[in-house]
């Protein structure tokens, strides 16, 4: 049968209704608001009541499919399409954009967001689905296990506390009289090369008194500041003072400070030959003084339970390679010290000197490095608690100081290794005050503490709370108040007791007695002499509690001293020097007055086996000897074979 011709209205229909089948599902996130607005206007314009919009699915039985738009729009009456015509308006054109081609339609991507952002929410709980995660303030933490604390030695002063100390005898413990002898000797050599090298000066030998009176000197600095070192020696007012005067000409001390040498001159050039090689000695014009301020600093103290290490800084702008910058140190230049100090009263009991980066440092971090040399566990013992900062912890450090029962604890970054990654119930960051969260992993303790910031801490051996507060201030209702917020055991622990070298810092730098020099080694020089002053001060003090005598200050402490180095200078010895053994009583030797002996000029020349050791079954070497006796015996802060010998041969 032929088919009639389409209206203008039935081919509008078959083009809107094979378009809405042909929609594809991937555009399900345009505006789907306005169509569906625009849907009900356009059906009312079309009177698309009667026509079949999608077809039945087929049967199983082979029937025949459902009649398509053509057939559904020939049944419709001649009136109905005659109506269509009259009431038809033609659609509204797009405007294009200047191309031929309508832009897209705007996309609402909001609803997209927040259901990706939740996806992704959800996805990375469940990779952190079987983890550990943070606990509150709420949860119970179980004790940690802490090593018992059992030092070598009894913790304080090494020396025999019955016995009457003067400034002086403390400060020769630091300043031995064979360290004085090396440093005149090599003194009197570089004064001799300088005059023959054409230098004009007056100089005539030193001496042990000249070197005694020259300290006292150096120390009165310390205590009155002038513009310049020659205007102690001025005659006008408000320059005149008696004292340096009264001891030593300027020109006499001016050629001693010029002439000062730490090392010897011939091992010294050697050592200059080998610059550029792996056997230079960066810090040889320091030594034998550097060497023998450590092994003293730690022979004659015992450290409390709590210890520190920290950084020091020596100021000075000298150029040398190994000067630091530190830009939050109230000193930003100068050389950098690694310092372990006792936390209640300040002792520096051991320390080096950066020399800069190295390869052995590259392995397992500076900070472990420079923890690990100056732990020296032989000497410590068993059961300290060492506090550092984030630039020594590391939770590969506190396991390696755990497995030396050692415990630790300490500020710490939280992008290194080891630091539980989770964030599952993380302190969020509008926490309050005081709100904290803890886990722990591999046997240590993880805090995030909110303060004015927010804190991390590690520890071996703390519990993560225990009720302790803290007072500061909290603005409440626009009003700042003082209330008590909760803090982290670890957290107290480590503000009381992290500043002990800020402490000998501080004790330093009352009464510095560094001076401007040319001399690198003499920047050493001065602060060596701090070290001991101030280690000494710090004993005298101890003592004098002990036997609960009225403690002095440090300035008296200093002008103390002076007085008495100027009498040892002259003959006049106030107090002598009593022993540094708390065994060591008179008479007890078989050879009493005996002095141990060098073989050689150095502690490094002429080593033979030490006879008590070798009766003990191990054969060590020393460059010490009895000279009276004539055998060799050790002197180390461990062992003391020269007193085990005399008293039991």
């Amino acid at each position: 049968m032929a088919r009639r011709k389409m209206s203008d209205v039935e081919t509008l229909e078959e083009m809107f209704w094979s378009d809405v089948e042909l929609e594809d599902s991937s555009d399900s996130w345009w505006d789907s608001d306005e169509e569906k607005k625009e849907e009900p206007d356009t059906a009312d314009r079309l009177d698309l009541g009667d026509v079949q919009v999608k077809a039945e699915p087929s049967s199983s039985d082979g029937a025949e499919p459902p009649p398509t738009s053509h057939d559904s729009s020939s049944s419709l009456s001649g009136d109905r399409a005659a109506e269509a015509d009259e009431d038809y308006v033609p659609p509204v054109p797009l405007r294009s954009s200047g191309r031929g081609r309508a832009p897209a339609p705007k996309r609402t991507t909001t609803t997209h967001k927040k259901a990706r952002k939740r996806q992704k929410v959800s996805s990375s709980a469940h990779q952190q689905q079987g983890e550990d995660c943070w606990h509150t303030i709420e949860e119970l933490d179980t004790e940690p296990g802490c090593p018992l604390f059992i030092p070598k030695k009894n913790p304080g002063p090494q020396i025999d506390s019955t016995k009457s100390w003067s400034p002086l005898s403390l400060f020769k413990l630091f300043f031995s009289a064979y360290t004085i002898r090396e440093i005149i000797k090599n003194t009197n050599e570089n004064a001799q090369r300088l005059l023959a090298a054409g230098k004009k000066f007056k100089w005539s030998p030193l001496t042990v008194g000249d070197f005694y009176k020259f300290l006292a000197i150096i120390i009165f600095s310390g205590l009155v500041q002038v513009p310049s070192k020659p205007d102690f020696w001025r005659t006008k007012w408000p320059y005149n003072f008696p004292f340096p005067r009264s001891c030593m000409t300027r020109d006499r001390f001016e050629s001693i400070l010029w002439s000062l040498h730490l090392s010897n001159i011939k091992k010294d050039e050697e050592n200059e030959q080998k610059k550029g090689t792996p056997h230079y000695d960066r810090l040889f014009k320091l030594k034998p003084l550097y060497d023998d301020i450590r092994v003293a600093c730690k022979a004659h103290f015992q450290p409390m339970r709590e210890i520190c290490i920290d950084e020091r800084m020596v100021a000075s702008k000298a150029r040398i390679d190994f000067k630091q910058f530190m830009r939050d140190k109230p000193t930003r230049f100068g050389y950098k010290l690694f310092v372990l100090a006792d936390s209640r009263t300040g002792y520096t009991w051991n320390f080096f000197i950066y020399q800069g980066k190295s390869a052995v440092v590259q392995e397992e971090g500076l900070g472990a490095t420079s923890v690990m040399d100056l732990m020296d566990f032989g000497l410590l013992g068993k059961g300290y608690h060492l506090y550092v900062d984030n630039f020594y912890s590391s939770p590969f450090l506190f396991q390696k100081l755990a497995s030396n029962s050692t415990a630790a604890c300490g500020t710490i970054r939280q992008n290194l290794v080891g630091f539980p990654k989770t964030t599952l119930n993380n302190l969020p960051r509008s926490a309050q005050r005081g709100e904290m969260r803890w886990i722990r992993k591999d046997g240590l303790l993880f805090i995030k503490w909110k303060d004015t910031k927010e804190v991390a801490v590690c520890s071996t051996f703390h519990k993560s709370f225990s009720g302790a507060t803290v007072k500061r201030r909290v603005k409440e209702a626009g009003h700042w108040v003082v209330k008590d917020i909760p803090v982290p055991d670890s957290v107290k622990d480590y503000n009381k007791f992290m500043g002990g070298v800020d402490l000998s810092d501080a004790l330093i730098q009352y009464y510095s007695v560094r001076n401007k020099t040319m001399k690198w080694y003499k920047t050493f020089f001065y602060h060596f002499i701090d070290i001991s002053v101030v280690n000494s001060f710090i004993m005298f003090k101890m003592l004098a509690e002990k036997r609960e005598e009225k403690a002095i200050s440090q300035r008296q402490f200093r002008e103390k001293l002076m007085e008495e180095l100027i009498l040892e200078s002259k003959g006049e010895t106030a107090c002598p020097q009593p022993s540094t053994s708390f065994s060591a009583q008179p008479g007890a030797f078989k050879c009493p007055g005996s002095v141990p002996r060098y073989f050689g000029g150095t502690a490094e020349e002429k080593r033979r086996i030490c006879v008590w050791c070798k009766q003990n079954g191990s054969k060590r070497k020393t460059p010490l000897y009895c000279p009276k006796c004539n055998v060799a015996l050790c002197l180390q802060p461990d062992r003391n074979c020269f007193e085990d010998y005399h008293k039991k041969v």
